[in-house]
């Protein structure tokens, strides 16, 4: 598979992304190409995979509330 688009991209902070094939079930790896030198957070490390951990795109790790169905005002 080859890459279509952007090659490298440029974060908020100054850091210089890469992008490159990724492995089964992640098409795409977003490495931190370059760390700049006014980049203040810790976790960016040059050479090393980022990875996005937020929550719309985990798979829920405990159980949710089942759906309701309509409800009819009182009154």
């Amino acid at each position: 598979m080859a890459l279509k688009g952007f090659v490298h991209g440029r974060l908020a902070c100054g850091c210089r992304l890469s992008f490159r094939e990724g492995v089964e079930g992640s098409p795409v790896t977003v490495m931190l190409d370059l760390k700049s030198p006014s980049c203040a957070v810790s976790g960016h490390m040059s050479g090393l995979p980022l990875y996005d951990y937020r929550e719309a795109i985990r798979m829920p790790t405990r159980l949710l509330p089942p759906k309701e169905e309509g409800y009819e005002e009182e009154g």
